[in-house]
């Protein structure tokens, strides 16, 4: 049995997906630092994938820092840290974007894309991290109502 949860979806890389998984199960908790993480073979099979696939995410995972090898013992989830801010920034960009456009595309409205990010982040992060923001966002939203108001004019 995996420590995380995940159901692999046709279409989409499986590298990927389970990458994704553990960094979720990671951020929400589910993973805590010196969780044991299975060996290779012990992923390869749970999941019925290719040895080298799951090679391929367990060294994924170490050069992010998610993971850390401690020889002769195993592998083990590493604390968490979050990136610097220069490259924090530049993801958030990236995926932001990515994020945007999908929603468009699919027809999701403004309203219904934050209610949404609200939702995941609260099942994401403790309360003395989302007060800092919340006052940070409502100066953002206060400035793009005023910004929008004056494109009316």
């Amino acid at each position: 049995m995996l420590p995380f949860s995940i159901n692999l979806r046709p279409g989409a890389p499986i590298h990927d997906q389970v990458v994704y998984a553990v960094r979720r199960a990671v951020v929400t908790g589910q993973l805590r630092p010196g969780d044991p993480f299975p060996s290779v073979r012990s992923l390869s099979v749970a999941l019925k994938i290719n040895p080298n696939t799951a090679h391929k995410i367990v060294a994924t995972l170490i050069d992010d820092g998610q993971l850390v090898v401690r020889p002769g013992i195993g592998t083990f989830v590493d604390e968490f840290r979050a990136r610097g801010s220069a490259t924090r920034r530049a993801t958030l960009e990236r995926d932001s974007e990515r994020l945007v456009i999908e929603a468009r595309r699919a027809g999701v409205s403004l309203k219904e894309l934050i209610a949404t990010i609200k939702r995941y982040w609260s099942g994401t992060v403790g309360e003395e991290m989302e007060r800092p923001l919340d006052d940070e966002r409502n100066r953002d939203l206060k400035s793009d109502t005023a910004l929008r108001a004056n494109r009316g004019r």
